[in-house]
């Protein structure tokens, strides 16, 4: 009796020390990340650069540099306190550097790693210019998944999940998806700030909540919207080869110097997976409209709708990860693939330079 007591006693404390220990280090690091939002806030290159150009400050109003420029009037917003300002500056640099390439210390960037399971991902990558491509005269681009227009018009109907989604789910998708990693909890920091950034250029470009903005998501390229001449990834390889893979690599794994992504990977471990609506066998549509209104850079436009289609469903049959829905058998397959299809495109190349 008295030492089953005993043993109780001693389970117990065992069981107190280590919630004890498990509060303390939830403790350190709330006052951590307390201490890394009161921080200044390092800004890449590009972050810089864009808030400078849009006039981000701490003040009681804000009044866009962006619609001075543009209407020669700028519209008169609720100001930032520096907590706002702060907050949309890391919202910046998680878009501009994802996988913290300009910085050693990770929290910096909310520890966004630990929710993408590639090394290539970055925001900026679909939503290019740091979440607000334009063009040399500042216009918005159609199609090109500006953040802001995404942002106004959220809450509205996703017809591929049949929701509706808030802002912040369907960037839970940009992650479980479009990066091929996990799910961020709602309340993270990483969605908060992200937020925070998109709805600071909403203001900066004046946009309307509920509005649909030409930037907003991607315009899609439907069957419709070509000759009618079927799609083909025959077709689509041979462009691929000839516009696409001076940039994503002729077995679509990107392009990396240094260690830094340069372009990123449309195929293979570092790509979105079988689950994301890029995936020409999820959608049809979607991938094809990016590619006509941004790619190839320099050149968008360049492509017909035809082309659009051919190069996304040549896309598609490259393998990539399988994504959490498919199952084992599929993952495993296309882990397979993505072992012996570069090898075998390797082995070809090293042929034909031979040949030559």
């Amino acid at each position: 009796m008295r030492q089953s007591t005993t043993t109780q006693l001693v389970s117990g404390g065992i069981t107190i020390l280590l919630l004890a220990g498990l509060y303390l280090l939830a403790v350190f690091k709330h006052e951590e990340r307390q201490e890394q939002r009161e921080n200044e806030v390092k800004l890449t290159s590009g972050c810089q650069q864009k808030l400078d150009d849009y006039g981000l400050k701490a003040d009681r109003v804000y009044q866009s540099k962006y619609r001075l420029r543009r209407t020669g009037a700028a519209n008169i917003h609720t100001g930032y306190s520096p907590e706002d300002v702060r907050a949309i500056q890391r919202g910046c640099n998680i878009v501009d550097d994802l996988l913290g390439q300009d910085t050693d210390d990770r929290l910096k960037r909310w520890n966004s790693d630990r929710f993408v399971r590639g090394t290539h991902t970055s925001c900026d990558q679909c939503h290019q210019g740091i979440g607000d491509k334009q063009n040399a005269d500042g216009d918005r681009l159609v199609g090109s998944i500006g953040l802001a227009a995404s942002w106004v018009n959220s809450d509205t109907y996703d017809r591929v999940t049949g929701l509706l989604l808030p802002f912040e789910m369907r960037q839970m998708q940009c992650f479980i998806n479009s990066s091929n990693g996990y799910k961020p909890n709602i309340n993270n920091d990483l969605l908060r700030d992200i937020t925070a950034y998109s709805r600071f250029l909403a203001a900066a470009l004046n946009l309307k909540i509920q509005h649909r903005y030409p930037e907003q998501g991607v315009t899609e390229v439907t069957i419709t919207d070509t000759q009618r001449s079927g799609d083909d990834y025959i077709r689509g390889g041979e462009i691929y080869r000839e516009k696409c893979s001076v940039c994503h690599g002729r077995n679509g794994h990107g392009t990396v110097v240094n260690d830094r992504v340069i372009f990123p990977a449309v195929a293979g471990p570092n790509a979105f997976n079988l689950q994301s609506r890029n995936y020409f066998g999820t959608s049809d549509t979607i991938l094809p409209g990016f590619i006509c209104h941004n790619m190839p850079l320099g050149q968008e436009g360049s492509l017909q709708p035809q082309e659009c289609r051919d190069i996304a469903y040549y896309i598609g049959t490259l393998p990539r990860a399988a994504g959490d829905k498919a199952g084992p058998l599929a993952a495993l397959w296309q882990q397979l693939m993505m072992a012996v299809i570069p090898a075998l495109i390797s082995a070809f190349e090293n042929e034909d330079m031979v040949d030559g």
